[in-house]
């Protein structure tokens, strides 16, 4: 933070709820304000010229204007024409969903990003939505109905195994899509069966979806959490910021990079939610902007909720502005740290470092990264948490264009824009998993290879610096009641640390850990009949490592 551009900040009351409120299905629009991408002032009419002595609006961001001619292959006019024209649908979409009623089943743009479609389950409610302006679709389900299928399989969540990747509202198809992983979707099938959802209200469709909370980040410039991991501020609420729910648990400091006390971890909640508020000190400033990631600040304006379909941008510290579609809203994601729901799902790309980051659609604030699967290199897909339920829960105000501080920029930006004050997304490094019990045993560090021979499942790879690896072969495997004895053997020199893992509530929990000062570890547990994992992490070096386990 440029600490000559304010040193006294406006606090206001934080107070929270005890229990999250869940969201319903997220076909319509909402209140929802969060750090963004950039922020956009719409610009006037084409031919109109105003008054000289009423300025005229700014057009959207440069950023935004670049990102989605980038990402969507966009001439500029039709960028532009593009977000105003997804201005409109917000405000019309909020005004349907209220006026239909029940004949209301969710609305997205088409792929033209032109034409708003409505979902609508009488002709008395297509011809109101012809009326609005947009072009309706009838249908059997209705927001309602979809809102309780989908709830149906969100409380048997802890029942799914780690073939599933989560489930969504599919609003243009008019059901629920459950992911699962290929070749499992007779078993999914009989997990949707158990949720009791109607005949043909559900589809499993196969892919090879792994989300995980994006936490390992390498970049950027970071808050740090009790000294020992960075992540990404989201954006500022007033008395603080916003960020993802991973990043630390309730009464976690959090100072600058460059170890400037910053404030405490006032409230969190992950998994089953990804949100987290920051309670800052008084020499912390929060400023309605987000960092552009080429010299200058975004301004917030607002947070009405975008519908599916809609373009949406996100920044973050690692592959910084990149744009796409929302395809869905209120989604159900399965981490490997448990399940997360009422989360929005994108096409838009992320790595590790973009994790707790901003998301724009044109000018209104969406939500705070979560987590995603893929990367910018290949394409992938990316999770965030909507900002509505932050806000809504710890009672919280959004500081935006209309109600921030007026402190001057430290450097001159255009005039309409406001001072810079918030950190950059930021990069994290993954501490151990606060859920992970302490080693239990320390075994003594036999000759390379003497002690894992013998295992029915022997595993090689190599490991760099730093990192984890999940086996065998990043999956899992199914074991029966009785005994387990996992052996690794890895390259002297270097301190790695084997971990055991079941599946238990729709995340893996930690049930053994061997941490030793060496490369070489054993594990002996004895526990149930389930799924498990094992998983190799680096504490110093890297090389080449052999894992052997089996059930005895």
């Amino acid at each position: 933070m440029d600490r000559g551009r304010a040193t006294r900040s406006r606090r206001g009351t934080v107070s929270r709820r005890s229990t999250a409120q869940r969201r319903g299905i997220a076909i319509g629009v909402t209140v929802a304000t969060v750090a963004g991408l950039a922020a956009v002032t719409w610009p006037a009419l084409a031919g109109e010229d105003p008054p000289r002595s009423e300025p005229a609006p700014a057009g959207p961001a440069r950023q935004i204007v670049d990102a989605l001619r980038r990402d969507l292959s966009l001439t500029e006019a039709q960028a532009r024409a593009r977000l105003d024209r997804e201005r409109w649908a917000r405000g019309t979409t909020q005004r349907l969903r209220t006026e239909l009623g029940t004949g209301y089943g969710g609305t997205w743009l088409a792929a033209d990003g032109n034409r708003l479609m409505v979902a609508v389950t009488d002709e008395a409610a297509a011809a109101r939505a012809r009326a609005a302006g947009a072009e309706p679709k009838l249908v059997t389900r209705n927001a309602r109905q979809l809102d309780t299928v989908k709830a149906g399989l969100d409380r048997i969540a802890d029942q799914a195994t780690p073939d599933v990747a989560g489930w969504y509202v599919d609003v243009s198809n008019n059901r629920v899509v459950v992911r699962a992983q290929p070749g499992t979707e007779s078993a999914v099938r009989r997990f949707v069966q158990g949720s009791g959802a109607p005949a043909g209200a559900v589809e499993v469709v196969a892919s090879a979806e792994a989300p995980v909370p994006l936490i390992d980040v390498r970049g950027g410039d970071p808050y740090v959490i009790d000294d020992r991991a960075r992540c990404s501020i989201g954006f500022s609420v007033v008395g603080g910021f916003v960020t993802a729910g991973h990043c630390g648990a309730p009464g976690a400091t959090t100072s600058s990079p460059d170890g400037v006390a910053q404030g405490v971890v006032s409230a969190s909640s992950f998994p089953g939610d990804d949100w987290g508020v920051v309670e800052t000190n008084d020499d912390w400033v929060p400023q309605p902007v987000v960092n552009d990631f080429d010299g200058g600040t975004i301004a917030v304006a607002g947070g009405q909720e975008a519908p599916v379909g809609s373009s949406i941008c996100r920044f973050g510290a690692t592959t910084g502005a990149r744009c796409g579609v929302v395809e869905a809203l209120n989604a159900t994601v399965v981490y490997p740290e448990g399940t997360v729901t009422g989360l929005t799902r994108t096409d838009v790309c992320a790595e590790p470092g973009d994790s707790g980051g901003s998301w724009m659609s044109g000018d209104q604030a969406q939500g705070v990264t979560s987590g995603g699967s893929g990367d910018c290199t290949v394409g992938g897909i990316t999770f965030f948490q909507p900002l509505t339920e932050i806000l809504e829960v710890n009672q919280l105000t959004l500081v935006t264009t209309a109600n921030g501080p007026s402190a001057p920029p430290a450097d001159p930006p255009a005039a309409t824009e406001p001072p810079a004050a918030t950190e950059p997304p930021a990069a994290t490094e993954p501490p151990p998993a606060a859920t992970e019990p302490p080693a239990a045993t320390e075994p003594p560090s036999p000759p390379p290879g003497a002690e894992c021979t013998g295992h029915k499942a022997r595993k090689a790879a190599t490991l760099g610096a730093g990192r984890r690896q999940v086996q065998p072969a990043g999956r899992y495997f199914r074991a029966g009641h009785g005994r387990q004895v996992g052996c690794l053997d890895g390259p002297s020199g270097a301190n790695f640390d084997l971990v055991l893992q079941k599946w238990s509530r729709g995340g893996w929990r930690t049930v053994a850990v061997s941490a030793g000062p060496t490369a070489d570890e054993q594990i002996t547990y004895s526990g149930s009949a389930g799924f498990y994992r094992y998983r190799v992490e680096s504490r110093r070096g890297s090389g080449d490592y052999t894992l052997g386990f089996s059930v005895r």
